[in-house]
């Protein structure tokens, strides 16, 4: 009996420590298993920060992107007759104190064509305050219009040199050259010519001047802006001829008048009268 109950006893020790065996065997696996999970979600959690790789600055970026997108959307409607009160935000204003420096491709008593007056002369440069900004500019004395103007020196590739003894002989084939003149509506040709005259382009003016040339042709018909266009482009080549010849302003205009055939009649006339008061002197001193 004693040997029975031994042997009674020794099995159930021995399934208590069976079981706890197996209890602890799956405390170790669930253990084992939870620590997985964590460490895969690490894992997956560096994965994606290294592949975005986000930094604050780009961070900030994006927060001040969401902000004025939310700001565009609200807009504001602001009356142009209503008053800004001082809660409102102002919008900022940067002052440029200092003009940009260029160097000065003009001296001064120079001859300078400035497209939309002509020929000019620079009698002096000045700092002038405009603006709170210093402004170095060129005055130009117009003796024809008996006006100033002034030209900033950073805006000095709108003035352009006085033409050369080449362009002027240029010009005056031109001059001699048939007019070309377009089938379409005046008010069109007449923006054309009016754009040629504006650029100061000594070519453009000849063309315009040969264009609207009539001659002594008194038969035919000029408009008076037809008349006023000519007239403008005609005084401006002159002068440029006159100050580039280095001649009188009679020699300068015969010049321009013989290209265009003008004023022949009126020339001979004068031609013979100094031929006639030549001979009269002449005869005077023989005698």
């Amino acid at each position: 009996m004693k040997n029975i109950l031994k042997k009674i006893l020794n099995k159930k020790k021995t399934k208590k420590a069976v079981k706890k065996k197996v209890k602890k065997i799956k405390n170790n696996k669930k253990i084992k298993n939870n620590k997985k999970i964590k460490n895969n979600k690490k894992v997956k959690k560096i994965t994606k920060a290294e592949k975005i790789k986000i930094t604050p600055t780009e961070i900030k970026k994006k927060k001040e992107i969401q902000d004025q997108k939310k700001k565009d959307k609200v807009e504001v409607k602001v009356d142009p007759l209503r008053i800004a009160k001082n809660n409102e935000q102002k919008p900022e204003i940067k002052k440029v104190k200092k003009q940009e420096t260029e160097k000065k491709l003009f001296k001064i008593k120079d001859y300078v064509v400035y497209p939309k007056h002509g020929v000019g002369q620079i009698t002096e440069t000045k700092k002038i305050n405009i603006g709170g900004i210093d402004v170095e500019t060129y005055i130009l004395k117009f003796e024809k219009d008996k006006a100033n103007g002034m030209v900033p020196v950073n805006k000095q590739s709108h003035l352009r040199p006085l033409a050369t003894i080449n362009q002027i002989n240029k010009c005056v084939s031109i001059l001699k050259s048939k007019p070309k003149i377009k089938r379409s509506m005046w008010s069109r040709r007449a923006q054309e010519y009016e754009a040629k005259i504006s650029s100061g382009k000594i070519y453009d003016l000849a063309e315009v001047v040969r264009d609207l040339n009539k001659g002594d042709d008194i038969m035919i018909d000029q408009s008076y802006s037809e008349r006023q266009l000519f007239e403008k482009a005609y005084e401006r080549l002159l002068t440029e001829f006159q100050i580039v010849m280095g001649s009188s302003l009679e020699d300068a205009q015969k010049k321009l008048d013989k290209a265009l055939k003008r004023n022949l009649e009126k020339q001979t006339e004068k031609a013979t009268e100094k031929h006639e008061v030549q001979n009269l002197v002449n005869q005077d001193s023989v005698e």
